[in-house]
């Protein structure tokens, strides 16, 4: 019996994140910096060789293995990976960037503005005004003073449509299930609404004015998703049952664990400690970035066992593929939050992780989403090597 309390004892630790703090991270053998540029190179060209003539990055022309059940927010989707791939390449500083930066901007001055909610349940455009935000936070570092006003225009647009489809309960979801409200009644998740948090510090680090209240209400949402140890919750509504699997499907399947548990955890702490950081939260300190950096790529394996299959939360954890190069790229922003002679032994898990991954194209993905999956995930550990590197 002592043995049984032991190991449930350890598995309940390891489930919430609350890990002995004696775990370090193991020993690998990390990329030369040569084979980290020549992934970047790699990457780069991908991006830029294809490029849609119209300046803007992946279409809906695939046909996705799950179906088209995210087909009606196709906009969406191409204004959201077309930020990121935008901001990847302003990140890489290369001259044979620069059309490419120039025809992308273009593109996301024009369309970003129309990017809208589709139906009573789909709300994926949020992601789209976050990446947004981003990606013209970095065009205004480069832009002659002449374009910034229109940027800076279409900066404050994203930032009113954040307002407009702000849950009711706060924060933001991209699913509203209940009661199709005009102002949204998604059931905030952990991971988005850091994702705007984090893209709403960085426009007012740029001298945007930001809503403060909004940010607040923000704030607290992730907060409260917060488990003992930092591994965040899904989604509001799991916090009446944070150690239950919610996803059928996978209970079915024999797939162990909870989405809210640490290896379903990986892909969402690195963002939500990130956002709550930025934002000025005491509790999220070193220690804590520390330890979930150790955990990201000392169990990253949870993240890999979900990568490229096609169906949602279908592996261990309920861990859905999308959180790979996501997960990854936060754990780099996470590193930039520690102090520069701390930085390089996760620097070089991160780069041999990414490096290992890289697709014959130059490419790296992790979920099939039509034809715009390349573009994010390559957007992601492109952003994510640069940090390796600094």
């Amino acid at each position: 019996m002592r043995v049984l309390f032991i190991a449930l004892s350890l598995w309940c630790l390891y489930g919430m994140g609350r890990l002995p703090d004696e775990e370090k991270l193991q020993s690998i053998s990390p990329p030369s910096v040569a084979e980290i540029k020549r992934a970047i190179d790699r990457g780069v060209l991908f991006l830029l060789d294809t490029q849609n003539k119209d300046g803007s990055w992946g279409d809906h022309t695939k046909t996705a293995l799950f179906g088209d059940a995210f087909l009606t927010s196709r906009h969406a989707f191409r204004a959201a990976v077309t930020a990121i791939a935008l901001s990847a390449l302003i990140e890489m500083d290369t001259k044979r960037a620069e059309h490419a930066i120039e025809s992308g901007k273009d593109w996301l001055l024009k369309n970003l503005p129309s990017v809208r909610r589709v139906s009573n349940e789909e709300i994926y455009n949020i992601w789209a005004h976050a990446f947004g935000i981003q990606a013209l936070v970095r065009l205004l570092r480069i832009s002659p003073k002449d374009q910034r006003t229109k940027i800076v225009e279409v900066i404050h647009s994203q930032i009113e449509f954040l307002k407009r489809f702000e849950s009711v309960y706060g924060g933001w979801g991209y699913l509203d299930f209940d009661f199709h409200t005009r102002q949204p009644s998604a059931d905030p998740t952990s991971f988005m609404t850091a994702t705007v948090l984090i893209a709403l510090f960085e426009a007012k680090q740029a001298g945007i004015k930001i809503p403060e209240e909004m940010v607040k209400r923000a704030i607290v949402v992730v907060q409260q998703q917060a488990l003992p140890g930092f591994s965040y919750l899904y989604k509001r509504s799991l916090k009446w049952s944070p150690v239950k699997s919610w996803e059928k499907d996978s209970r079915k399947e024999g797939k162990e664990g909870s989405v809210n548990l640490l290896g379903g955890s990986l892909g969402r702490s690195q963002a939500c400690n990130v956002a709550l950081k930025l934002w000025g939260d005491s509790q999220i300190t070193e220690a804590v970035i520390k330890n979930w950096l150790v955990r990201l790529y000392n169990h990253h394996f949870w993240l890999d066992a979900g990568r490229k299959r096609p169906i949602p939360h279908a592996s261990y954890y309920s861990v859905a593929a999308y959180f790979f190069y996501y997960g990854h790229y936060y754990g780099a922003l996470a590193i930039e939050q520690l102090p520069l002679a701390s930085r390089r032994p996760f620097q070089e898990h991160m780069a041999r992780i990414l490096v290992d991954r890289q697709e014959n194209d130059g490419s790296w993905w992790d979920w099939p989403l039509y034809n715009f999956h390349q573009a994010y995930g390559t957007g992601f550990a492109l952003m994510s090597l640069k940090r390796a590197l600094e």
